[in-house]
C-alpha cells in the first residue's frame, strides 16, 4: 500500500532531524524500561533498541538527576531522537529541553496554571523542542469525566484539543499529540475524531495492551485499523515484554499493511487441511528461522507457502517466490513459472536459495 495516496495530511514536526508527519516515513518508538539513572543499562537498551529498527526513544525524566542522564544519552550520540517523558513538574520539562531532549512528551492539564504551560512552551521554543501531548483513558481532568461520565472517545478527544489548545494560546504550534486507551474500539473511534478536528501529526498505540499474543492482537487492531484509514504518523506497540519485542511487533504491523518503505519479507501460508500431504506447519516454522538466520527477514518479497493444488498454484503464481505442496514433495514457482519439483526435505533449502539470489540481483 502506498501510505501517503490515502494518508490523511498533517504538519510535519522536526525531532532532532527526524521529521513526523507530513510525507515523512511512518516512524516506530519504543520506551526505555531501565532505572533512569543508570546511564549504562539505559545506553544499553537504547542501542538494542536502534539495532531492532526503533526510530524514536521515550525515556522517563522523574528528577534532575535523569535529566543528566538524558543529557549524556543525548553525548553518546545514540543515533535516534530521545523524548523526555515528563509527569507534573514542569521544571523538568524545561531542563529537558535545555539538556537536548529532541521531544518533550507532557500531558498540559497537570503541569499547573498557565505561567507553568508557559515556561515550557517558552523553553521549548527557544530549543527548537516539540512537544507531544498525551492523552490517557487513565488520567482525563476532572472536567471533562464529570462532563461524560466516562472516558468515552468523546472525551478523549475533547481532552486532547483542550491541551492543544493550551499550547497554542502561548503561540506554540510544534506538536504532536496522542490518545491511547487500553479499551480498543474507544481509542479507534477517540483517534478518528481528532483527526477530523486538527492537522497536528497523530502517535498511535493502545496503551496497556498486556503482553503476549492478546497485547500484539489488541495493538494489530487498534493501530492497523487507524492506519487503514491512513490515520496515523508515528506509533508504539505498548506491551509488557522487553521494549525490543515492541519494535518486532510494529514492523510486523506496517509490513502486514504494505505501508510503503516499511516492507519486509511477507510470507503468505494457506491453514492446511486433509488435503495437505506435506508437513507444512513446520516447514512453514522452519522457514522463517531461516530466513532470520540467513538475514532475509527485511528483504521486500512475497513468499508463498502453500499445502496442495486447490489455491496453492494461484497464490504461488501471485508471489515472487512459492512452493506448492504435494504428496511428499512440492512445485517451485518462481514469478508465476514452475521452476521444478523438489522433494520435502529440500524445500527450505531451495528456498533460501531462490531469495538469497533476489537479494543480490
Amino acid at each position: 500500500m502506498n501510505y501517503n495516496e490515502i494518508r490523511r495530511k498533517t504538519r510535519a514536526v522536526s525531532v532532532g532531524d527526524f521529521i513526523i508527519g507530513g510525507t515523512a516515513p511512518l516512524s516506530v518508538q519504543s520506551m526505555t524500561n531501565t532505572d533512569p539513572h543508570d546511564y549504562e543499562a539505559t545506553l544499553a537498551q537504547i542501542k538494542a533498541l536502534k539495532a531492532a529498527g526503533c526510530d524514536v526513544v521515550r525515556v522517563t525524566v522523574p528528577d534532575e538527576e535523569a535529566a543528566d542522564v538524558l543529557y549524556r544519552l543525548k553525548c553518546a550520540d545514540i543515533g535516534m531522537p530521545i523524548v523526555a517523558d515528563i509527569h507534573f513538574d514542569y521544571r523538568l520539562a524545561v531542563l529537558s529541553a535545555e539538556r537536548g531532549a529532541d521531544k518533550i512528551r507532557i500531558n498540559p492539564g497537570n503541569i499547573g496554571d498557565d505561567g507553568r504551560v508557559k515556561a515550557v512552551t517558552d523553553a521549548c521554543r527557544a530549543h527548537g523542542v516539540p512537544i507531544r501531548i498525551g492523552v490517557n483513558s487513565g488520567s482525563l481532568e476532572k472536567h471533562i469525566l464529570h462532563k461524560y461520565g466516562a472516558p468515552t472517545a468523546e472525551a478523549l478527544c475533547e481532552s486532547a484539543l483542550y491541551h492543544m489548545r493550551l499550547l497554542e494560546k502561548f503561540d506554540f504550534f510544534d506538536i504532536v499529540i496522542s490518545i491511547k486507551a487500553s479499551d480498543v474500539a474507544t481509542m479507534i473511534a477517540a483517534n478518528r475524531l481528532l483527526a477530523a478536528r486538527c492537522d497536528y501529526p497523530i502517535h498511535l498505540g493502545v496503551t496497556e495492551a498486556g503482553s503476549g499474543d492478546r497485547g500484539r492482537i489488541k495493538s494489530a487492531i487498534g493501530v492497523g485499523a487507524l492506519l487503514a484509514d491512513g490515520i496515523g504518523d508515528t506509533l508504539r506497540i505498548s506491551l509488557t515484554a522487553y521494549p525490543v519485542e515492541e519494535i518486532a511487533a510494529a514492523r510486523d504491523i506496517l509490513s502486514a499493511l504494505h505501508i510503503a518503505g516499511q516492507s519486509g519479507l511477507d510470507v503468505v501460508s494457506c491453514p492446511t487441511c486433509g488435503r495437505t500431504r506435506i508437513d507444512l506447519i513446520d516447514l512453514s516454522e522452519r522457514f522463517r528461522k531461516a530466513a532470520k538466520e540467513n538475514c532475509l527477514e527485511d528483504l521486500p518479497v512475497k513468499v508463498a507457502l502453500m499445502g496442495c493444488a486447490v489455491n496453492g498454484p494461484g497464490e504461488a503464481k501471485e508471489a515472487d517466490i512459492g512452493i506448492c505442496g504435494g504428496d511428499g514433495e512440492a512445485l517451485l514457482i518462481a514469478h508465476g513459472e514452475i521452476v521444478e519439483k523438489i522433494p520435502e526435505d529440500r524445500i527450505i533449502e531451495r528456498l533460501i536459495g531462490e531469495l538469497k539470489k533476489l537479494k543480490e540481483s
